[in-house]
């Protein structure tokens, strides 16, 4: 394991917020890390509305990686709860609080509270690329093709 990168979390108001998990993998499989929100009380996301949700946590993330945050299925299939920027993306050089912009795409109110599992956070590796000016680029089979030039 030597090539996994450790991610260090800070809870922002220390022994106050200790009752909200930490990031966690709920699987021994799972890509994601569940991330919770850290609510004072509960918080009502009418349909429609956008929302940022405080985790309480700021991060540190090696060079050379990001976290990618991304819906939870289950609140996106059975609540219509969405990530608005998904996938959002926190760089390695952030240190303020993670927030989590939600949205509700259901019909009725979503209600967070103190706590809840609002997010999958993963980690991945990033590379930042070299920028080239071209007189002119490769041709390819697909060319000019876009968005449903090989069918529906």
């Amino acid at each position: 394991m030597g090539n996994t990168p450790v991610i260090r979390f800070l809870r922002l108001n220390g022994d106050k917020d200790s009752d909200i998990p930490l990031p966690r993998y709920m699987t021994p499989y799972s890509a994601g890390m569940d991330v919770c929100a850290c609510l004072e009380k509960k918080f009502v996301l009418n349909p429609g509305d956008i929302a940022l949700i405080p985790t309480g946590l700021a991060v540190a993330i090696p060079e050379g990686f990001e976290i990618e945050i991304r819906p939870r299925s289950g609140l996106a299939v059975t609540h219509g709860i969405g990530i608005i920027n998904s996938p959002g993306t926190i760089d390695s050089d952030y240190r303020g609080e993670i927030k989590i912009a939600v949205i509700n795409h259901g019909k009725k109110d979503y209600i967070f509270n103190r706590g809840d599992r609002i997010a999958q956070m993963l980690v991945k590796r990033v590379y930042q690329a070299a920028i080239e000016i071209a007189d002119r680029l490769e041709d390819t089979k697909r060319g000019k093709g876009g968005f449903g030039h090989t069918g529906v």
